[in-house]
């Protein structure tokens, strides 16, 4: 090899190297706390506090976990119950009508469309504790707060899976097709629903797994509605127990064995629906 050589192949194996090292501290820095929760559960109260988390001594996982779903009377079960509810419920329900809303903006001409879709893409940028306090006048009028549907109903309506929807429809559905089936006498909702939420299926299973991760994730708006700890999701109820954990320090190793549990439901989903979730994400990359 000549030196010219040398030299331009010395400045792309270090540009290669800094690249793996800042690949490889990002790693770390997503998979450290995850460890260390896996081991922390596994743990004993002593050794919690103590300075020996990474040995194999006092291994209580099989104790802490039925210490988690003896709490109080199983307040955890539940709690995880009530999560799956709020979050797999309505994370299906809302990604079938973002994808229609999506789908109705891409297809159809109606008045001020655009004007109105402008309207979806400025929700986009609201944070969503705003509108906890408008969403809490609103149940009180109609009588929802401390209930199921004050927390559930909410999270149906998602401006950025609307936005989501309709660039799937864009990339997925073609005029042909739905011309075609027009030809044929279909409707328009018999289109929709043998046609075109068919083509849709890699963006409506994106815009539900965005949800699944909003929903089961949501603190402050189930934190605003409810006060009956029966109908609290997971991660409200966590944080109740470790608000309690300074007075009863039986509660910390039972809220780290929670919080354990409390991710693998978003695990599972990312791992059985990755397929659909990456070709969603690259929609309309190739045409």
């Amino acid at each position: 090899m000549s030196a010219t050589g040398s030299r331009l192949l010395r400045p792309r194996l270090l540009g290669r190297a800094t690249v793996n090292a800042v690949v490889a501290i990002f790693v770390l820095y997503t998979l450290l706390p995850v460890l260390w929760l896996v081991l922390a559960a596994a743990k004993s109260r002593d050794a919690l506090f103590g300075s020996d988390l990474l040995s194999l001594s006092d291994f209580s996982f099989a104790r802490n976990l039925t210490d988690l779903f003896a709490m109080d009377g199983g307040l955890y079960g539940r709690w995880y119950v009530n999560s799956l509810l709020y979050a797999v419920l309505g994370a299906a329900v809302g990604a079938l009508v973002s994808v229609a809303c999506g789908y109705a903006f891409d297809k159809y001409r109606f008045r001020h469309k655009e004007k109105l879709f402008g309207l979806v893409l400025a929700a986009v940028m609201v944070p969503q504790t705003v509108l906890a306090l408008p969403l809490y006048l609103m149940a009180s009028e109609a009588g929802l707060v401390n209930t199921f549907w004050a927390v559930f109903i909410p999270v149906l309506f998602n401006p950025f899976g609307v936005y989501l929807g309709r660039i799937f429809s864009q990339g997925y559905v073609p005029d042909e097709v739905l011309e075609a089936a027009r030809i044929d006498g279909a409707g328009e909702l018999t289109m929709y629903a043998r046609v075109a939420l068919r083509m849709l299926g890699p963006g409506l299973v994106t815009v539900f797994l965005f949800q699944l991760t909003a929903i089961w994730n949501n603190f402050f708006l189930p934190m605003v509605m409810l006060s009956d700890q029966d109908l609290y999701p997971v991660s409200l109820g966590l944080y109740a127990w470790n608000s309690s954990a300074s007075v009863s320090p039986e509660y910390y190793p039972v809220v780290i064995m929670g919080s354990l549990l409390a991710v693998v439901p978003l695990i599972l989903a990312f791992v059985l629906l990755q397929r659909f979730w990456r070709s969603g994400l690259t929609a309309g990359a190739v045409k």
